[in-house]
């Protein structure tokens, strides 16, 4: 597995890793909610050797070793297409094929709908559209949101070392993970402590319940708005699956090739399943 670079973009407001020679085609890669950029650690150096490109994982603001957002500003899904949009001012590029996960999937769809001129491709890891809230909820998401907001934030954890750090990342994250696939993650997000505990990078923020988040027939719209070229590879263990919304995201973009492989969530982080997918990403771009 090559090394990465490591480049600070947007005025040193993004860190983010890249992988292959400056003058190859870039694709950027965003990862999901709470990673960050050594979330693709296993995956650019394949599709790097593979497709001759360069690939640059941001760190999202409040992940990893980005900046957080100043006291009284959110963390809602559309404020991270600034960080796209600066990432690729930074880095001087019109447009670029975008690769990602998660949170970061629906961070490209958004962006891929709303600036299509920006975008060449989108290729999404188990993720696909943004996590959304019935009409009918309106009230009680913003509720939620409000006194989520108004509560006091609670430092991050610390733990004696960086193997309890990852054993409770594996222990506590929102979808299964193992220590394996962990530690990567774990790694880029931790700080050593003067006592030498660790704690996590990770704005606390973050895990505040969003005010307002679009409902299914805004999310199904801005799917259906998406006209560039666009890859699908889901985990058969992943979050989508047959699950209403998701057969119904599927539906609504058209021109969308699926591909279901062995794997997690974090399909692409998984040592067993990570050359599945780069295979895969790499059949369509050449197909």
């Amino acid at each position: 597995m090559s090394n990465p670079h490591s480049l600070a973009l947007s005025k040193d407001r993004l860190a983010a890793l890249a992988w292959g020679m400056e003058t190859a085609p870039t694709w950027l890669a965003l990862h999901g909610w709470l990673d960050n950029a050594a979330s693709f650690t296993r995956l650019a150096p394949l599709l790097v050797e593979r497709l001759g490109i360069r690939v640059v994982a941001v760190d999202f603001s409040g992940h990893g070793l980005s900046r957080r957002h100043p006291p009284g500003a959110d963390y809602a899904i559309w404020d991270y297409i600034h960080d796209v949009l600066d990432a690729l001012e930074s880095l001087k590029l019109e447009r670029a094929t975008l690769l990602a996960h998660s949170m970061g999937a629906g961070v490209a769809c958004l962006v891929a709908a709303a600036l299509p001129e920006r975008v060449d491709r989108l290729v999404l890891i188990d993720g696909l559209g943004t996590l959304t809230t019935p009409a009918t909820g309106t009230a009680e998401q913003l509720r939620k949101g409000l006194l989520g907001h108004r509560r006091l934030v609670s430092p991050a954890p610390r733990y004696p070392d960086i193997e309890a750090a990852i054993a409770a990342r594996v222990a506590g994250g929102v979808t299964p993970l193992d220590t394996d696939t962990a530690t990567p993650l774990v790694q880029r997000n931790s700080k050593v402590l003067e006592d030498g505990h660790i704690q996590l990078r990770t704005d606390p923020r973050l895990l505040r319940p969003s005010m307002v988040r679009f409902c299914p027939e805004q999310a199904l719209e801005i799917l259906q708005a998406i006209k560039v070229p666009t890859l699908l590879v889901e985990g058969e263990n992943g979050i989508l699956g047959e699950r209403p919304m998701a057969v119904a995201a599927r539906e609504a973009l058209s021109g969308l090739q699926r591909n279901v492989l062995p794997g997690g969530h974090h399909l692409h982080l998984e040592a067993t399943a990570v050359g599945g997918v780069a295979e895969a990403i790499a059949c369509w771009r050449d197909g």
